[in-house]
C-alpha cells in the first residue's frame, strides 16, 4: 500500500495542466504495476470522467479501491491531491499576486507545452487503443466498429449543436448520446 500512496504522491507531484495532464503518467505508472490492463485503463477513463470530480482524484480512488479496498482509494486519493494542496497552501499563505512573477510566468509558459504534448499523446494513445485495437508496434489492428461508427456521429451532434445553439453541447448529453448508441451498435457489430 506505500507504494500505491508513493506513486499517487509522485504523479501529483510532478503533474501540471490538472487532471488531463496526469493522465499520461496515470496510464504509465498502472500499466507498469500492473494495476490495469490497457483496456481496463480506457474503460476507467470513461468512467472517471462521466462521474463527479476531477478525472485525475477519480482514476486515483478507481485504482487504490481495485487493489486494496477503500484503505487504498483513500491512500491514493489523499497521494494524487496531496503535492497540489501544499503548494497551493504555501503559496496562497506566503506570496501575494504570485502568478505576476516573472519567473513564475517563465515557469508556467515553459510547462505548457508540455502539458498540452502530454494531453496529445494520452488521447493519440487512447484513439490507436480504443478504436483501432493498436497497443504495441508490430500488433495488428483489431478496429473497434462501434466507436468507429459513434465518434463520427458525436462529432457531427457537436459540430450541429454548436451552430444550432451556438454553444458547446453538455458533455454529459455527449456522454448519454455515446452510451446509447454503444448499447442499441454493439449487439448489432460484436456478435
Amino acid at each position: 500500500m506505500l507504494e500505491l500512496f508513493l506513486t499517487f504522491l509522485k504523479i501529483g507531484a510532478v503533474s501540471f495542466g490538472g487532471g488531463y495532464g496526469m493522465i499520461s503518467l496515470v496510464r504509465e505508472e498502472a500499466l507498469s504495476h500492473a494495476w490495469l490492463t490497457q483496456d481496463e485503463f480506457i474503460n476507467m477513463i470513461a468512467v472517471a470522467e462521466s462521474t463527479p470530480g476531477p478525472i485525475a482524484i477519480n482514476m486515483a480512488t478507481f485504482i487504490g479501491s481495485q487493489e486494496y479496498g477503500i484503505l487504498g482509494s483513500a491512500l491514493a486519493t489523499l497521494g494524487v491531491v496531496l503535492p497540489a494542496f501544499t503548494i497551493i497552501l504555501i503559496i496562497s499563505t506566503l506570496i501575494k499576486n504570485f502568478i505576476k512573477y516573472k519567473g513564475v510566468e517563465a515557469f508556467l509558459s515553459g510547462v505548457q507545452p508540455c502539458v498540452v504534448a502530454l494531453i496529445l499523446s494520452t488521447a493519440f494513445t487512447m484513439l490507436l487503443s480504443s478504436l483501432l485495437g493498436f497497443e504495441h508496434i508490430g500488433d495488428g489492428f483489431k478496429f473497434n466498429v462501434v466507436g468507429l461508427i459513434v465518434l463520427p456521429i458525436i462529432i457531427l451532434i457537436s459540430i450541429l449543436w454548436k451552430k444550432w445553439k451556438n454553444k458547446k453541447p453538455s458533455p454529459i448529453l455527449l456522454i448519454i448520446i455515446s452510451a446509447v448508441l454503444g448499447m442499441i451498435l454493439g449487439p448489432i457489430f460484436n456478435m
